[in-house]
């Protein structure tokens, strides 16, 4: 039988108990350790991976006890992967540290005290696993602060040293320094930011981290894990060993993400060879460092639905698994040039832009380009090149895959319909009415001006903002063709009054403005040869008029015919 697939399971114990198919990522315990840094951060885009990658390495490294005092054997964990393959000297290091766990994503709260109070939980839990040190007669003096931040009653000034604090007491404990693993550390960030409390957020991560991390004699090493780097004199001050290992990175580029060889066996193990080039068009074109990797969420959905039916379409499931935030932020607040540069971007073109790696969310409005580096880093685009000048990083970048561009494209028609439903169409209608073409035009065009439009060389675009339009027009109902079918025409406006004109619109699109008048006559062509009108004549309207409407980037043509 095959093995199940892991959807939304992100602990390895959870994933080697229950035999759930597993892309063997033991090696980064090896290039830590050969590497030797003090402190990793490790930025990927969201579901890439991280949490498990933490949760691995927590397994391969700790000495673990119950919190009752019972030691625990890890090994079993690894067997036949190719950590153990890799020398005894990396064996040797298996279960033999203290390690500190900690996930900051509970701290996406509205407020800074609810989430400072899950923090505080997180932390009070923490403590709560190693709850055997406690047990012992090694800890003394440092018991009654070790119960307090346990049961979370200790004040503001002890939780911001309680790493620092339950590092020495391990350490006390075992005659090992501490790991310290820490996930999500962006996530109490950017959600303060997104929420006015970024300031208050901001001193207390800083203040843990400083501790824990910079003075903290306790430490053997500690990985973090993000989305973002965020600037290091807003969070990490002053601690200069720290090494960030970003997209732009060569290290360690394929543990987070599925390479092309690991897609091969995934694909190959479960019989979807066929697959492959879907696979690729819809979920590759990450590139980290000089490693192009498959988004591994996606891919594991996608396969356990080719699965169940190998012939279901491909699904855009990353898009349901972040705020997306970013993209909102840069639709909404997109000057003209930057809107020029989307629809570049969904239309599969390239911009490119100057990157830095130092971020923090208060510079986010400070100059456009901030808001594309944070794409660049959450995995919204990717480099194709990079250039330096003096000592800036110019990229040269892209949209990575049709799931990506399928997340633009969504909240562009999103941003549009909320600026639609404010907007007073009255006049559009009267126009209509009066079939003022000059006038539908020109109400059209004010429109076109405010939208994103991305070109797939037909009028599919058009077709949905003229829907979007015209379905506020109380007196009529409107009939596509997309519920339709084909052989019928564009857009039908039937009036609830048959006394009243009843509209047929077919809709035309040209890249060059002086065809538009011929794209027109086209239009006014196909809907006498497709003899659209029949059948409303049939039911007993009367008064009937033709539309057609050619439409070039952010311009219109409107010519008009009554029978």
């Amino acid at each position: 039988m095959k093995k199940p697939l892991a959807i939304g399971v992100d602990n390895y114990k959870e994933i080697i108990n229950e035999e759930y198919y597993y892309v063997d990522k033991t090696l980064l315990m090896k290039e830590l350790l050969d590497k030797k840094g003090k402190v990793s951060l490790f930025t990927r885009p969201r579901r890439f991976g991280k949490t498990l990658a933490l949760s691995m390495l927590k397994t391969y490294f700790e000495k673990e006890y119950t919190r009752d005092g019972v030691l625990i054997d890890n090994s079993g964990y690894f067997e036949g992967m190719r950590i153990l393959d890799a020398g005894e000297r990396y064996a040797d290091e298996m279960g033999q540290y203290p390690v500190i766990s900690l996930s900051l994503k509970s701290a996406k709260q509205p407020d800074f005290e609810t989430a400072y109070f899950c923090l505080k939980n997180e932390i009070g839990r923490e403590f709560d696993r190693h709850n055997y040190i406690i047990e012992s007669d090694t800890l003394t003096e440092e018991k009654t602060r070790f119960l307090q931040i346990r049961d979370q009653k200790a004040e503001y000034a002890i939780n911001v040293t309680a790493l620092q604090f339950l590092s020495f007491c391990l350490e006390k404990f075992h005659h090992k320094k501490a790991i310290i693993l820490i996930d999500e550390y962006d996530v109490p960030l950017e959600n303060a930011y997104f929420h006015n409390f970024y300031d208050q957020m901001i001193h207390f991560i800083r203040s843990l981290f400083e501790s824990a991390l910079k003075t903290n004699d306790s430490l053997q090493f500690a990985v973090i894990t993000g989305c973002l780097r965020i600037s290091k004199e807003s969070i990490f001050t002053g601690l200069n060993n720290l090494e960030i290992i970003s997209i732009l990175n060569v290290d360690y580029a394929e543990y987070f993400g599925f390479t092309q060889s690991e897609i091969n066996v995934i694909l190959d193990d479960y019989e979807l060879n066929e697959k492959e080039q879907e696979a690729k068009f819809w979920y590759d074109g990450y590139l980290f460092g000089k490693t192009e990797v498959y988004n591994p969420w996606s891919v594991i959905n996608y396969v356990k639905s080719a699965m169940a039916d190998f012939d279901a379409f491909p699904k855009p499931y990353w898009s349901n698994t972040s705020s997306n935030s970013i993209v909102r932020e840069l639709i909404e607040t997109a000057n003209s040039e930057a809107k020029q540069e989307i629809e570049n971007l969904i239309s599969g073109g390239t911009i490119e832009k100057p990157v830095h790696e130092d971020i923090t969310y208060g510079d986010i409005h400070k100059t456009q380009d901030n808001l594309w580096n944070f794409l660049f880093f959450t995995g919204y685009l990717k480099a194709e090149s990079l250039r330096f000048i003096e000592d800036t990083i110019y990229l040269t970048m892209k949209i990575p895959n049709m799931e990506v561009r399928y997340i633009y494209r969504k909240f562009i028609r999103e941003w549009f319909d909320e600026k639609i439903k404010v907007r007073d169409f009255s006049s559009l209608y009267q126009a209509f009415a009066d079939i003022d073409e000059a006038k539908i035009e020109t109400e059209i065009r004010d429109i076109l001006k405010i939208s994103i439009s991305y070109y797939d060389g037909n009028e599919s675009f058009y077709h949905g903002i003229m829907t979007g339009l015209l379905q506020g027009w109380s007196n009529y109902t409107i009939k596509s063709n997309r519920e339709s079918g084909d052989g019928r025409p564009d857009l039908v406006l039937i009036p609830l009054d048959e006394r009243d004109p009843l509209y047929i619109l077919e809709f035309k699109y040209t890249k060059v403005f002086t065809e538009m008048d011929a794209g027109c006559q086209k239009a006014l062509q196909q809907i006498e040869d497709q003899n659209y009108a029949e059948e409303f004549l049939n039911e007993g309207y009367l008064n009937i008029r033709k539309l057609g409407i050619c439409f070039c980037k952010k311009s219109c043509r409107v010519k008009s015919c009554h029978i």
